[in-house]
């Protein structure tokens, strides 16, 4: 049920204004894909491609390029995957860290290559796209804040809560 709420929140981070490219996305999904069956992780992608969808034709008002949303949808499967592959039996603190930096990285990577090659917006050449990457580089930034904020919530609160469950009481001082 967590794991329906914490993509709940991913989709309204992207819906609802959000600044500095603040989203819930990346660490939704390796929470979702840690706690999900693969058939969970389909319904995940298809919601959020939807998400897509809607915030692309009815919000921004821009065309639907199918080529840069596939990649987009690939990636989404990819770190659900990745969530459960990596985080579902063994959530250390460096391999949160390792799926929340990789998440955010490969975002950046694939989104502006895809950006550049689907639109016009930069010239098809290697400077074109260096320039696309550096236009992205603060939007890069806050989505690693963001992707590592929310993982380490996600997976640190149930440890540390597990944790204080398991450390002895305080015993009282006999006077």
């Amino acid at each position: 049920m967590i794991a329906y709420l914490v993509l709940l929140l991913s989709v309204l981070s992207r819906v609802v204004p959000h600044a500095w490219s603040f989203t819930a996305v990346g660490g939704g999904l390796l929470y979702f894909g840690a706690r999900r069956s693969r058939a969970h992780i389909a319904a995940a992608v298809a919601i959020l491609a939807a998400t897509d969808l809607f915030l692309t034709h009815f919000v921004y008002g821009y065309r639907i390029v199918l080529a840069h949303y596939l990649l987009t949808w690939a990636w989404y499967a990819a770190v659900a995957l990745a969530g459960s592959a990596i985080l579902a039996r063994r959530a250390t603190v460096l391999r949160v860290v390792a799926a929340a930096l990789g998440t955010s990285t490969s975002f950046f990577l694939i989104s502006n290559f895809a950006v550049w090659a689907s639109f016009s917006m930069y010239p098809r050449t290697p400077a074109g796209l260096a320039a696309c990457y550096a236009a992205g580089l603060p939007f890069y930034g806050n989505d690693s804040v963001a992707t590592l904020a929310l993982a380490s919530l996600l997976f640190g609160a149930p440890a540390l809560y597990r944790r204080l469950q398991q450390s002895p009481a305080p015993s009282g001082s006999a006077a």
